[in-house]
């Protein structure tokens, strides 16, 4: 039971989400929190750059780590210990997040680097037991790509702060430019493994991310009392945060994206931007909730909240994309782009205003509101059914 050999590709398993596995994304939870701690006390284009970085990292971190299971994993000893033996490492490399761009930058470099060689022997497992040789190829430049991560996060602990960061920022660069490209070159019916499991697993870390905007609200309350201006704000905030909860799942949740190379990896990459930009979204609420009695929003701060906001929304208009033709009723998909880009349109124009925090946000919340009554009034005119695919239509139901 412990010595099981994992699954070799090929060998699709249709299964549900397993508890270890929501308790594996868990632990995700602290890492991505402490990245938008750090965000949150550094409002600016420096702080966004951070953590611009540190979340792909441990986006990336996340991804190999649940997609080695999906494809390889079994319901054994030997997947749990791996699994909890990468929960070790990120539980102590969220030690060193928050601060990874500075005095523990040397420390996550490493932890980083040993995680990376977990990963490399994992990937290496299942290719040393593959008989279908169309899969070598493959198998052997992705562990190549490991080991080079291995070794760069190795080599960037041993400099300043400022080379560690640009080999991390390009090791991050070439990983998702890299990983895009691979997967866009696969032909149509050639990942079969795209299941309802692996769907949700997404869907979980969205709501993930989500939940650092009800962190921020807390923090911003806890840091300034919670007097009526900030429960105020703070309530506009939280409906911001479940207004990209809508959006999001009401369009793509539980929708299995087309099994064509390019739509595939545009739908798993997008991902990164989206959880990335509510994630910060949720480190701007601290800002705003702390200015709730200010007569306007501070400049980085509206344009931290709004342009997370956009970039979810227009991540979820590209992400929409990568669905089968058949997902929406015809007609109705043409609308998405044109919708979400007038409202990232109007959602830029307030953030430039920067009106007073609750009326900033409460704004927010209202465009997401409307686009999204917008979009369930044309998928009924275009004669959607309630039910028919994904969340969105059961809740209007």
């Amino acid at each position: 039971w412990f010595f099981t050999p994992p699954r070799p590709h090929g060998e699709v398993l249709h299964r549900e989400v397993s508890f270890l596995e929501l308790f594996y994304d868990l632990v995700y939870v602290v890492a991505i929190g402490q990245a938008a701690h750090h965000l949150a006390a550094h409002v600016n284009w420096e702080g966004v750059i951070d953590f611009t970085v540190v979340f792909g990292l441990i986006w990336f971190a996340w991804l190999n780590g649940t997609t080695w299971h999906e494809l390889h994993g079994r319901e054994d000893g030997r997947s749990r210990s791996n699994i909890f033996a990468q929960m070790g490492l990120v539980a102590v490399l969220a030690v060193f997040t928050g601060k990874a761009t500075g005095e523990d930058g040397q420390a996550f470099a490493v932890v980083y680097a040993i995680l990376f060689l977990l990963f490399a022997y994992q990937w290496w497992s299942v290719q040393r037991i593959d008989t279908d040789p169309s899969y070598r190829p493959t198998t052997m430049a992705y562990i190549s790509w490991m080991v080079t991560m291995v070794i760069g996060f190795g080599v960037s602990a041993f400099v300043g702060d400022g080379a560690r960061f640009a080999i991390w920022a390009i090791l991050l660069g070439v990983g998702f430019v890299g990983g895009f490209l691979g997967m866009a070159r696969g032909t149509s019916g050639g990942y079969e493994f795209v299941t309802a499991s692996l769907v949700e697993r997404f869907g979980l870390i969205t709501i993930i991310v989500l939940g650092e905007v009800v962190i921020g609200v807390v923090d911003g309350i806890s840091d300034v009392g919670a007097g009526g201006r900030a429960i105020a704000v703070g309530m506009a905030g939280l409906g911001v945060g479940m207004g990209m909860w809508w959006n999001y799942f009401d369009l793509l949740g539980r929708r299995i994206p087309d099994r064509s190379g390019p739509r595939f990896a545009t739908w798993l990459n997008a991902h990164l931007p989206v959880t990335g930009a509510m994630a910060a979204a949720g480190a701007a609420m601290v800002s705003l909730v702390e200015h709730a009695s200010d007569t306007r929003t501070p400049v980085g701060t509206a344009w931290l909240l709004g342009g997370s906001v956009v970039a979810v929304l227009l991540g979820i208009a590209l992400v929409s994309r990568a669905l089968p033709e058949d997902e929406f009723p015809s007609g109705f998909a043409r609308h998405i782009v044109p919708t979400y880009g007038m409202a990232s349109a109007a959602i830029l124009i307030v953030s430039g205003l920067q009106p007073a925090p609750l009326a900033f946000a409460l704004v927010v919340f209202g465009i997401l509101g409307l686009t999204w009554t917008w979009l369930l009034g044309v998928f009924f005119a275009k004669g959607g059914v309630p039910g028919s695919s994904g969340v969105a239509i059961e809740d209007a139901d």
